[in-house]
């Protein structure tokens, strides 16, 4: 499974009673020596690997075990439960959440980076550090290991510079507001302490939330029937649809990373400008005198001078102006295009997380029910003593509950990525603003610096001013056609 879902391993053991498998806990039968060395040698390892397992790592109940039929929100919308009702603009009105640094703290040996987190939903706001998003996330991700958690960004011990820091503080905004809106998530207990909860130790209160609680499979009423709400063709389905979400991704990480460059030029373009603006104004300012023999008269100059020094002005302006088109496309597009890429991102880890955890622990119980049966074979013939054999008969029995209990995970599993398919397609839409954002922010720069270049040019036919009072700048420097 996950990295993160391996660090949540041990932190939890007053549920194992509710989220250890029944594999993890199948006894260790001493009779059962009497059949097969080799064989029993073969099915004790799996035993033991089995028994190795995280409990947080998609957790097993028994399915006999009782489901709490409270939780409304996990149900599916009246009708086909498997279709989800949902526009883009309902989710992104579920809540609004702000990620801004504060000023930071000095510990004993290190700075400590600190987050004020505000929901519009909650009308909240809190202090939150890295590592409370880090156990909200295992939280997350140990209620609903069938649904889209988002990652989280890298935490960077040493030589966390600002760049650094912001990128990192832009990351954590999308993985919250990701989270906010999602459809399961968003009446969960734990986003509400994460969002509103102001005392000490959060995430103390976060984990005692997802204490002896279950997942999402042990609360869901339809978790049962999940089969039947799926489509016969659901494996076909899936390979299409992870398929499509590799596509999609490949694009939007281009249209991303161009829009990337677009914002950096333009912040470039605002530094040249400015330095260009310095350059006339110093120019303008230089008192060294003419000589003599210069054809331009000393007061033609002074004057060519003071017009210098005033373009400075609108260059920094210029330069102002480049500088809000370039925040504005990083802002509307690159962020928005950001945020599309990790809600892909986490659709791509949920389909690993799928198959490198039910089915692969599916395929294994499986594979261990085969030697069990075998070894139950060479037991008869071998005509073992009665108490081994029954022994290896209840193994067996309970080897059958887990099977049974995995495919109703694997078939719940798939009812979910299915779902979690047409929430990404919910947010295809969000291509349209980011297109308009693109737009907007080079209509209006242009526009605002367009204004600009034309008050400078205002400026222009006094450096051309002579003899004629009404002169203007020679035609190659008007429209760059050469007057020969």
């Amino acid at each position: 499974m996950g990295v993160a879902w391996r660090r949540r391993g041990g932190s939890h053991a007053a549920c194992a009673h509710m989220t250890g498998g029944l594999m993890d806990r199948l006894p260790a039968e001493a009779g059962a020596a009497a059949a097969s060395a080799a064989v029993e040698a073969e099915v004790d390892a799996d035993a033991e690997e089995e028994a190795g397992l995280p409990a947080a790592d998609l957790p097993l109940p028994q399915v006999s075990e009782q489901r709490d039929p409270e939780p409304t929100q996990m149900q599916g919308p009246q009708g086909d439960p498997l279709l989800l009702s949902c526009s883009l603009q309902e989710l992104l009105a579920r809540d609004t959440v702000q990620v801004e640094l504060i000023p930071e703290k000095k510990g004993l040996f290190l700075k400590h980076v600190e987050y004020e987190v505000s929901s519009q939903r909650f009308r909240s706001s809190v202090y939150r550090r890295y590592n409370d998003f880090v156990v909200f996330q295992e939280v997350m991700l140990q209620k609903f290991p069938y649904r889209m958690v988002p990652a989280l960004p890298p935490k960077r011990m040493l030589g966390a510079d600002r760049k650094f820091i912001e990128a990192r503080r832009r990351a954590l905004r999308r993985f919250i507001n990701l989270v906010a809106r999602h459809p399961r998530f968003s009446e969960d207990v734990s986003l509400r302490l994460f969002l509103s909860f102001s005392g000490p130790d959060v995430q103390n209160q976060l984990r005692e939330s997802a204490q002896c609680v279950g997942d999402e499979f042990m609360n869901c009423k339809l978790a049962m029937q999940a089969k039947d709400f799926l489509p016969a063709d659901i494996q076909t389905q899936f390979a299409v649809s992870r398929e499509l979400i590799r596509n999609i991704y490949n694009s939007f990480y281009k249209l991303r990373d161009r829009a990337e460059r677009i914002a950096s030029r333009a912040i470039d373009n605002a530094a040249d400008l400015l330095i260009f603006g310095k350059e006339l104004s110093a120019l303008g300012s230089d008192t060294t005198p003419l000589p003599s023999w210069a054809p331009l008269s000393s007061s033609t100059w002074e004057s060519l001078k003071q017009a210098l020094k005033g373009l400075s002005v609108e260059f920094a302006l210029l330069a102002d102006r480049a500088v809000q088109q370039g925040k504005q496309e990083e802002n509307n597009v690159v962020e928005k295009l950001n945020l599309f890429l990790d809600l892909l991102q986490s659709y791509k880890d949920l389909c690993e997380r799928h198959e490198k955890g039910v089915l692969h622990r599916h395929q294994r119980a499986l594979h261990k029910y085969s030697l069990m049966k075998r070894q139950m074979m060479r037991a008869a013939v071998q005509s073992c003593e009665p108490e081994a054999v029954e022994q290896l008969e209840t193994r067996i029995v309970e080897q059958e509950n887990a099977i049974q209990t995995m495919e109703l995970r694997n078939c719940f599993s798939l009812y979910c990525l299915h779902q979690e398919m047409q929430l990404v397609h919910t947010y295809l839409p969000l291509t349209s603003h980011i297109l308009g954002a693109f737009v907007n922010a080079q209509i209006q720069g242009h526009k605002e610096m367009s204004k600009v270049w034309n008050d400078l040019r205002s400026k222009l036919p006094c450096f051309f001013a002579g003899q004629n009072s009404n002169a203007v700048p020679p035609r190659s420097l008007q429209d760059g056609v050469s007057p020969h």
